[in-house]
């Protein structure tokens, strides 16, 4: 065991295992910022040595890198033995938060055999193994940039060719990694190849806003070895290269590790090492970031679920990291309608855009089809600004700051967003508040086959009606609408009664429109025959059913004439986290399906021993879903991370509702506390929850992960180390996303365990 594995183990106590896969390096010594010499030697370097982290999930090799003046990514992907070679290709590839761009080289073996090429990132003197590139702005130049990057070293065993280099955009490189294998002709045309003297080759492409470029060079760091080009084709002889990737556009402001956490939590820095530096690398003065490498940039609901579960431990006031998320959210409001922004669109991929509908511009756009993330806006800002006393004293001075991401909406403020995005939601809820009908319910847009959270074309099950936004979401909103109303945020006196009307009908009587009860015989029925359409190889888990089967629908109008998608899933999280029924029949039945569900083995329930699952389709009865709902499907029989912490502290929540020595009460404790039955399944769906959250520690700051089943248990797997479904390309996970790291707020509750 090396002594950086040991320095990992001593830092790395979060859920509770120490491993091999994750370790976070702080330089306590400074290096030079690059050998390269496309540095400049006058460029000035940062006072504190950069920060490091190298994540490692096969066959993806992660590193980080963060100092004064940028940060950045890189991911060397070199398959091995008994990988899939149509889904696992060589490549290294760039990325930074800066205008959410990078840079992606894939390569192949040049003797064709598949498998025979790997690549690997080694130690240098330029870093172990990356270094920083700054390069100063030239003095007196206008209009330029300095540029920024970052410096590597690779090792390539055999003679490689690098067949497709995609520079500029992250939204371009997922085009075609996602896309399928989409390039576009109008950027790829702008590539530049050219052989250098020392052997090397320099590859160059100026964006779409004649201003940037984005530049890689090759540099041979073994003897006698050579690049040749072929046109936009460059053959690598076997040996190391020295690899500088660097570009001259704007960068964000990072918030460091004690500037992105509140003062209290500062002890996570020590105790939780790995995952406080990929909240830092994710975390800036003007927004939150998804995920890397795929989706750094903005998120609106990524942002805001993953800061209401860690607000215990995010920093709050002005600078911080919680305001730094609201700011971001009402900053991209959309001013005509008050719908929130899904996703940004900037850098080079903006331009794009832009002049795809003969706009030449490098304004940013946004993405407003998702019907979910209006609702989340209210609940945040209720929770910071009424909840919060930190919050509430910065209520007057943060609403009255001026938006800035749009220049057509400079003369409103942020108040004047969260008004218009409440009038939104006020005037969406009312007509379920007036008449409970489905057709009142909230609907996916016309024209969109998703909206809400599992945003991949199947992962509703082709439902319209999604059960976390009607069931939860719009309840949630209205009840901060509510009390925001009453501490005088909203022009609208009548909303604070109002409000609280309107999301008592929605938290009464949209729960019925879900249910599903699937008969005891045909529950057993189902799973062997779930069993024998899936090709499963474990056990149908028929003999834990020992009565009907109740649970929630995952959607409304699902596809194949559907009226309820029957899909078991996980979004029961959305409920326990946010809203806190009062009818108490309704809220004991809804607790003890719920426990029922996570307790039980998959395909019985959602129980597996890599997570809980987000999707469970035995018990459709419809045999495609099988296929649609698969291990390979992005929103299938998959874990998702932050569903386990949401999950997790939902159910804390309920229990705690109970009060005694169980938690604390702030009203009259719900009847389920007083059967025995429905507590008892509620505390051991608990414990079983933290029990394989625990056992999976080394996961949990993953977007989403899959599985294989050998050996009568559950093995972890990468999703994107599966073939893909049918017509769809391999879907990769980021190793680490935003609101995967949730567990830095989330932490079991001792007092549950043994109740």
């Amino acid at each position: 065991m090396n002594l950086r594995f040991i320095l990992c183990c001593a830092l790395s106590l979060s859920v509770g295992h120490c491993n091999a896969r994750k370790c976070t390096t702080r330089r306590t010594t400074g290096y030079p910022t690059s050998t390269s010499t496309s540095v400049s030697s006058a460029a000035p370097t940062c006072s504190a040595a950069p920060s490091t982290l190298h994540l490692k999930s096969s066959p993806y090799e992660n590193y980080f890198i963060s100092d004064c003046h940028s940060s950045g990514q890189v991911v060397v992907t070199s398959p091995a033995e008994g990988d899939d070679f149509t889904v696992i290709a060589p490549r290294l590839l760039f990325a930074w938060p800066a205008g959410n761009s990078g840079a992606a080289l894939l390569f192949v073996p040049d003797n064709g055999i598949n498998g025979s090429l790997t690549i690997e990132a080694v130690n240098s003197s330029t870093g172990t193994p990356l270094g920083p590139i700054y390069n100063p702005a030239p003095a007196g130049a206008k209009n330029q940039n300095a540029s920024y990057g970052i410096s590597t070293h690779v090792s390539l065993n055999s003679t490689a060719r690098l067949n497709v280099a995609i520079l500029g955009s992250i939204r371009t490189i997922r085009d075609y990694v996602e896309g399928p294998s989409i390039l576009r002709p109008e950027i790829q045309s702008a590539l530049k190849f050219e052989e250098n003297k020392d052997g090397g080759v320099t590859i160059s492409r100026l964006w779409l806003d004649n201003t940037t470029t984005t530049t890689v060079v090759f540099s041979p760091a073994s003897d006698n070895i050579k690049a040749k080009v072929n046109n936009q084709s460059v053959t690598f002889a076997a040996g190391t290269w020295a690899v500088n990737a660097s570009f001259n556009y704007p960068q964000p402001t990072q918030l460091g590790d004690k500037q992105v956490l509140q003062p209290e939590s500062y002890n996570l820095i020590e105790r939780n090492a790995t995952l406080v530096e990929s909240l830092a690398f994710l975390s800036y003065t003007d927004k939150l970031l998804a995920g890397a490498w795929r989706f750094l940039t903005y998120f609106g609901r990524d942002s805001m679920i993953a800061t209401l579960l860690m607000e215990p431990v995010l920093s709050q006031g002005k600078g911080g990291a919680i305001e730094a998320v609201i700011a971001a959210v009402l900053d991209r409001v959309n001013s005509s309608d008050g719908s929130v922004c899904h996703e940004e669109t900037i850098g080079d991929y903006s331009t794009w855009q832009n002049l795809r509908e003969s706009i030449p511009s490098t304004a940013p756009q946004c993405d407003y089809k998702m019907i979910d993330t209006d609702f989340y806006l209210p609940i945040l800002m209720n929770q910071y600004f009424v909840l919060n006393p930190n919050g509430s004293a910065r209520t007057s001075e943060f609403m009255k700051t001026g938006v800035t991401f749009f220049p057509k909406d400079a003369n409103l403020t942020y108040g004047d967003m969260a008004l218009k995005t409440a009038e939104r939601i006020m005037e969406k809820a009312a007509p379920f508040a007036s008449n409970q009908s489905i057709a009142n319910l909230i609907h996916l847009k016309d024209g969109q086959s998703v909206g809400q959270w599992r945003d991949s074309g199947s992962g509703l099950g082709g439902g319209r009606i999604p059960f976390d936004v009607n069931t939860a979401l719009v309840p949630a909103a209205l009840r901060a609408i509510g009390s925001l109303s009453r501490h005088g945020f909203f022009n609208h006196s009548d909303w604070k009664e109002t409000a609280d009307a309107y999301a008592k009908v929605w938290e009464d009587k949209t729960l019925d429109f879900f249910t599903v009860t699937v008969p005891e015989s045909d529950a057993k029925d189902l799973l062997k025959a779930y069993v024998n359409a899936s090709s499963f190889a474990g056990s149908d888990q028929s003999g834990s059913i020992d009565g009907d089967v109740d649970f929630y629908a995952l959607a409304l109008d699902g596809s194949n004439d559907q009226a309820k998608v029957k899909v078991m899933h996980s979004d029961t999280s959305f409920r326990l986290f946010l809203v806190n029924g009062t009818d108490d029949a309704q809220l004991s039945a809804f607790l003890n399906d719920t426990a029922k569900s996570i307790v039980r083995t998959f395909p019985a329930g959602l129980l597996t021993d890599v997570g809980m699952l987000v999707a469970n389709p035995a018990f459709t009865g419809v045999a495609s879903d099988a296929k649609t709902f698969a291990t390979n499907a992005y929103h299938g029989t998959v874990v998702w991370g932050w569903q386990l912490a949401m999950m997790a502290r939902g159910l804390e929540l309920q229990m705690s509702r109970c009060g005694g020595n169980s938690g604390s009460a702030s009203a009259a404790p719900p009847a389920f506390c007083g059967d025995k039955a429905v507590y008892n399944n509620v505390v051991a769906a608990y414990n079983k929850l933290w029990d394989v959250i625990e056992a999976n520690s080394e996961h949990l700051s993953n977007e989403v992960w899959s599985w294989t089943y050998g050996d009568n248990k559950f093995k972890y797997i990468e999703l994107g180390a599966l073939p893909p479904p049918p017509g769809s390309n391999p879907v990769e996970s980021d190793i680490v996303q935003l609101w995967s790291l949730t567990f830095l707020a989330v932490k079991r509750n001792g007092k549950f365990r043994d109740s």
